[in-house]
């Protein structure tokens, strides 16, 4: 039977990746995605929808949840919610790399569980809805800078987000993706975590200091100190790459320009003699540089010397104006090789607010107003 435009009801939503700074690497509980340690996160501006087939058992169980939910606002007192007897088409559109690194399952099952709140008229915290999907996606249900705290019930009801401070809170703050490779990553981060928790000596050490590592970033955050910001952010993604080094098999994400770049950060910084660049890296390749509005225009000017391209879409995101003048001697970085076309792009972008209900469909329906 052919539904008429009158029988479909759709939401559209975008949603953005998060870049955590303090990484959440292995599982209390695999099922109810409950993390070994908390972490913190920085959500960007830049939006990302998701597809999966619908057959996926963390699709579905976030499916259920938010139906739960659903159902006990009749039982509370609400009208029963007719919607909860319709099938479910759910078109999405992806415009970052999936499984390369750069947090597309946390993007997706953010936008996925925000978009079936507001189809069903869920209200209240979905973050821990979310965390069923995929557990970092927990974080982009907020804007800004996010804590995950890992909790210790056993049924996970205390392993909540909460926002630090919102996207607003540092304006100054900008973030360039180097993206390396588009690629999916030979170890998924599910599967490279459970390996870790069974054979890491490294990561069980780490989750000693993840507590205070923690309220340093969050003093540095809220004080909007970037050195000390800088400096923290790098030591963790270093210890997370180190702890993967030591999961046997070891697992390594990083390829030889992941780490030249951090070899360029370094540099950069020593020329500096301050923090003027950090970099962050999940599983993946790609890397994530902070630094503050006033240096991008000399931190691009150094990553297109350093890795030259003709492509004339290589900087994407928040436009940068292409004359300035920035003065870089390069004599301070004569031991750091010029590596042309390492760098798929770059994507120039900020901290952002979480999720969002999109007027358009962006073109995901036809123009009866039915999925296509």
């Amino acid at each position: 039977m052919e539904l008429a435009p009158d029988d479909v009801e759709w939401v559209t939503c975008d949603s953005p990746v998060n870049i955590a700074l303090i990484k959440y690497w292995g599982k209390r509980d695999e099922k109810l995605i409950l993390p070994l340690n908390s972490s913190v996160s920085v959500t960007l501006n830049q939006e990302e929808v998701w597809e999966q087939s619908m057959k996926n058992a963390r699709l579905q169980s976030v499916i259920s949840q938010i139906k739960r939910l659903c159902r006990k606002r009749k039982i509370d007192g609400d009208q029963p919610n007719e919607k909860l007897q319709w099938k479910l088409h759910i078109c999405s559109e992806n415009n970052f790399p999936t499984a390369a690194g750069l947090a597309s399952s946390a993007a997706g099952y953010a936008c996925l569980v925000y978009a079936l709140s507001k189809l069903y008229g869920v209200e209240g915290d979905i973050s821990k809805i979310a965390r069923l999907g995929s557990g970092s996606a927990c974080r982009s249900i907020h804007g800004g800078f996010v804590i995950w705290n890992k909790g210790d019930a056993e049924d996970g009801e205390d392993s909540s987000t909460e926002q630090i401070a919102p996207e607003t809170h540092w304006p100054e703050l900008r973030v360039l993706i180097l993206v390396v490779s588009d690629q999916t990553k030979h170890t998924a981060s599910t599967v490279g975590m459970q390996t870790s928790v069974e054979t890491s000596d490294l990561l069980h050490q780490r989750l000693q200091g993840v507590p205070k590592r923690i309220e340093r970033i969050k003093k540095a955050i809220l004080r909007k100190d970037f050195h000390s910001f800088a400096e923290i952010t790098m030591k963790d993604s270093n210890q997370l790459h180190a702890v993967c080094l030591d999961t046997y098999p070891p697992i390594s994400y990083l390829t030889d320009t992941s780490h030249h770049i951090m070899q360029l950060v370094h540099a950069i910084n020593q020329d500096n003699s301050s923090n003027m660049v950090a970099y962050s890296f999940d599983a993946g390749p790609n890397a994530f540089l902070f630094m503050q509005e006033k240096d991008v225009p000399t931190v691009l000017d150094i990553l297109h010397y350093f890795y030259p391209s003709s492509d004339p879409h290589f900087i994407r995101g928040i436009h940068v104006p292409g004359k300035h003048d920035t003065h870089v001697d390069y004599t301070a970085f004569s031991d750091i090789k010029v590596i042309p076309r390492a760098l798929k792009f770059i994507i120039h972008t900020k901290p952002g607010p979480g999720p969002s209900v999109q007027e358009s469909d962006n073109g995901l329906l036809t123009k009866d107003g039915l999925p296509k």
